[in-house]
Formats: C-alpha cells, structure tokens, sequence
C-alpha cells in the first residue's frame, strides 16, 4: 500500500472516486464529495464542503466555514475567507428543486483571486485574475482581473495589484509599490500588467 502524500483530520470524510494532490491538508469536520479533484498544497480549514464533481487547482486556500457546491471551480492560488458563500442555482425553490448539475450555473474563480469573509458570489459569474473581492460584499456580475470589488451589491472601487496591494484608481501606467509590478489601462477600461 503505497503511503498518502496529503493530510485529513479524522475528523473529516473523504467520498470514494476523490483524487487528492501531494501535500493538501484538509482539517476538522470537512467533506470532500465524490468526483472532486483537489490540486496540490491546498489548505481546507475546519467545516468546509467541496461538493460533487468540483475542480480545484493547486496552492487554493479555503478557510472555515466555506461550502464549494458542484458547479463552482477554482483556478490555482485562489483564496475564499471565513464564511464566504458560493451559490450554484438562481432560483431556489423548495417545492421546485432543482438537484443536478443539469440546473447548476456554472461559477469560475481565475487564478489568484481573492474573497473576502463573509462575501457571496452568485453564480453563473466569473471571478477574474487576481481581483478582490471585499469582505461581506456580494458578486452579482463578472469580475474583471485585478479588479477590487464592494459592497451589496458589489461594484469595481478601484485595482489590485498580483501581490494584493490596493492600487486605487489610475489612467495611463501605474507600478506597484509593495512589489514592482506594472499596470497599463487598457481601452476598455480593464488595466493589464505591462510586458517585462
């Protein structure tokens, strides 16, 4: 029997049919759903659900309390703070349920995103590069990269930088100044790192 090469509290259940990468670490009380693929050196903290069939890359950071339903997919480095909220059905109904994936809207982090605690990102939207998503606000469109979002619901206050540092608003060119990276607008409104 070859030796496991990640960690999961026994407290945790891991379903059949789960592929786990090198290095992942999964704490308390947390279930990992059958079909899921899970990337390497993850971090899953106390009390998260990755339902069935999620795809998640590698380096993500998932803290407690966060509940990835069937449907939402997580690119490499993405971080989901304390409590926040994925959704994967526009209209709920109890007397009309909606089980599979047939009637799930497809969400989509992009690599490095960042949510913060307590935030909410309906589904069928798109998370773009590197944006920020505040805490307690609540996603009801697409993302733009590098974009810093706020509020309920939430709209584009401004830019983020790769490495996290808030980059306000700005025309023309703009460095960073925790790490050096550059940003250009683009025409449409959307700011790009400049080529090296």
């Amino acid at each position: 029997m070859s030796e496991q090469k990640y960690f999961v509290h026994e407290s945790s259940y891991i379903d059949e049919n789960v592929t786990i990468g090198e290095g992942t670490k999964i704490w308390h009380f947390s279930h990992i759903q059958s079909g899921s693929v899970i990337g390497e050196k993850c971090v899953f903290g106390q009390n998260v659900n990755v339902g069935n069939n999620v795809r998640i890359g590698n380096f993500v950071k998932v803290q407690n309390n966060v509940s990835i339903y069937e449907g939402v997919e997580l690119e490499d480095y993405v971080f989901c703070g304390p409590s926040m909220v994925f959704t994967n059905v526009l209209d709920p109904r109890c007397k009309y349920p909606q089980a599979g994936s047939q009637f799930y809207h497809k969400t989509i982090v992009r690599e490095g995103a960042s949510m913060g605690a307590n935030s909410t990102i309906v589904c069928g939207n798109t998370i773009g590069r590197h944006a920020f998503v505040a805490a307690g606000s609540v996603v009801t469109r697409d993302v733009p990269d590098f974009a810093l979002m706020v509020g309920v619901p939430a709209r584009r206050k401004g830019w983020a930088c790769e490495c996290g540092e808030l980059l306000g608003e700005f025309d023309g060119q703009k460095k960073c100044p925790r790490c050096g990276i550059e940003y250009q607008k683009t025409e449409n409104d959307r700011i790009e790192q400049v080529d090296k």
